[in-house]
């Protein structure tokens, strides 16, 4: 039976965008490593119902499984760069979200 995959939302707000360009570079060679798959970002967003949710950048990845999305996190790597993040953003979330298993 095939793993279930994982996918990872983050919402935030660039204040200092030559940090955050400094993490962008070296995202994308990290989150393939952990075998992620780069969804999309979007920075307006559109709420269909209920109350609007935080504002800014929202982006989304996807990983294999739960562990390889807990590996990128971990990745000592991918800790020294998310500290360019953390400079030049405000982060809302970074939150993983369980895929549904394969159906037999």
């Amino acid at each position: 039976m095939s793993e279930a995959p994982a996918y990872v939302i983050a919402n935030f707000d660039i204040h200092d965008a030559d940090e955050y360009r400094k993490y962008e570079k070296g995202f994308f060679p990290i989150l393939k490593r952990h075998e992620g798959e780069f969804f999309t970002y979007d920075d307006n967003t559109e709420t269909f119902e209920g109350a609007s949710p935080r504002t800014g950048r929202m982006v989304m990845f996807k990983f294999p499984s739960a562990e390889k999305a807990q590996a990128w996190y971990a990745d000592p790597d991918y800790q020294a760069l998310s500290e360019h993040r953390r400079a030049g953003t405000h982060l809302h979330f970074l939150t993983m979200v369980h895929g549904m298993p394969p159906r037999a």
